[in-house]
């Protein structure tokens, strides 16, 4: 009961802090990035690792370049979602821009519902909120619920307020099929970590085998859906830009894991450009090959 008042308290206080503008919150970050980097040492160590095993080529001073940026970065995100509570539709699209998104309006003016590949890379959650602003179909995201039920209502609460479905991974078919008579446009983010049950295969990423989620393939190959890869660029402070670049148009001719290999293929390329923007803190190489 205490644990749930906190949780309600805090989500309150969350919404508060979400009607001050954006430059203010920033500057709240560059608080918050002192106090998770050199205070807390939040996820460091993991941090640390992460980007030795990932640039092997890099001198340890380069890779602690990196990592400041990195959370640097993580503080500013961690505000930019806190205000998704209440950003209005014209600032979201002024935030994210978007280049080839005609390139899908031709797929669904046919009838056909497409498949979108992005990983956590830059604000993802604000870009699937401006992604369903910009296009005629609806936008269905694919998720990992998270088990505090306060802090997913408010999560759900933000993520949905303008028209975007979202399903929880174990219900991807189910909600496919609620919507199988119109265009849909059905969003994963494909870099997340399967558990230790679902495992079945390793791809080559950033000089580590990976394990891999296999969604996107089997749904690609059993519905033969065009795929695109979302490619998100940091133009400035709160600011982004989305790169539509087809992926891949005939996927139940693709070699088995060939689809997986291609979306990390795509992510790992963006990541060397600019790698301060990908998630290091999550544990990512926590499963290895037998």
């Amino acid at each position: 009961m205490i644990k749930r008042g906190i949780a309600h308290l805090s989500v309150f206080f969350l919404y508060l802090l979400s009607l001050l503008p954006l430059p203010l919150l920033f500057f709240f970050a560059r608080l918050l990035y002192y106090l998770l980097y050199y205070i807390i040492g939040y996820r460091k160590k993991v941090v640390r690792q992460n980007l030795i095993h990932s640039f092997p080529e890099k001198s340890i001073d380069q890779i602690i370049s990196i990592e400041r940026k990195f959370f640097q970065y993580l503080a500013e995100l961690i505000f930019e979602i806190i205000k998704m509570t209440t950003i209005s539709k014209k600032e979201t699209l002024k935030r994210v821009k978007f280049t080839g998104l005609e390139q899908i309006e031709k797929h669904f003016e046919a009838g056909e519902s497409v498949l979108a590949c992005t990983g956590h890379y830059g604000n993802w959650e604000l870009g699937t909120l401006a992604l369903g602003l910009s296009i005629s179909a609806k936008t269905m995201v694919i998720y990992k619920p998270i088990s505090n039920k306060i802090f997913e209502s408010w999560f759900d609460a933000f993520r949905t307020k303008y028209g975007n479905i979202f399903i929880a991974m174990r219900q991807t078919l189910r909600g496919m099929a609620t919507y199988k008579n119109e265009p849909t446009l059905l969003c994963f983010a494909s870099d997340q970590a399967p558990t230790r049950e679902e495992t079945k295969y390793f791809v080559d990423f950033l000089h580590q085998p990976t394990a891999a989620l296999l969604g996107v393939e089997k749904i690609a190959k059993s519905t033969n859906r065009p795929i695109y890869y979302f490619k998100v660029r940091v133009v400035k402070k709160g600011y982004y830009h989305v790169d539509v670049l087809p992926m891949c148009f005939n996927p139940s001719t693709m070699n088995e894991f060939e689809i997986t290999n291609l979306h990390f293929k795509f992510l790992e390329d963006i990541i060397k450009e600019q790698p301060q923007y990908w998630l290091w803190s999550h544990k990512r190489w926590k499963f290895k090959p037998e």
